[in-house]
């Protein structure tokens, strides 16, 4: 399974540090950009075919699929004690 850093996200309102995210995005190691929507990213994470992380002061976070009180996947990284969530401060996409 390819391990790949997110570098940037797009939200739906910029912001607002809660409001949901609708892509991630990050560099290829050929330096090539890619681009994922938060669905494939949970399906990528789900399926075995891809495992992201951010890195937050030098140190990788791993990002897990978690499921809302209403039953919706979404990616978030693991419990590090940062509010808010690391992948939701990250820059925008372009």
């Amino acid at each position: 399974m390819a391990k790949h850093q997110i570098r940037c996200i797009n939200k739906s309102d910029r912001d607002n540090p809660h409001e949901r995210i609708q892509a991630v995005g990050g560099m290829n190691s050929d330096g090539g950009l890619w681009k994922l929507t938060q669905q494939e990213a949970v399906d990528s994470i789900i399926s075995g075919k891809y495992s992201f992380y951010v890195q937050v002061n030098g140190k990788p976070v791993d990002v897990i699929v978690a499921t809302s009180r209403f039953g919706n996947k979404y990616i978030k990284t693991e419990a590090d004690g940062e509010q808010p969530n690391n992948l939701l401060s990250l820059m925008e996409c372009k």
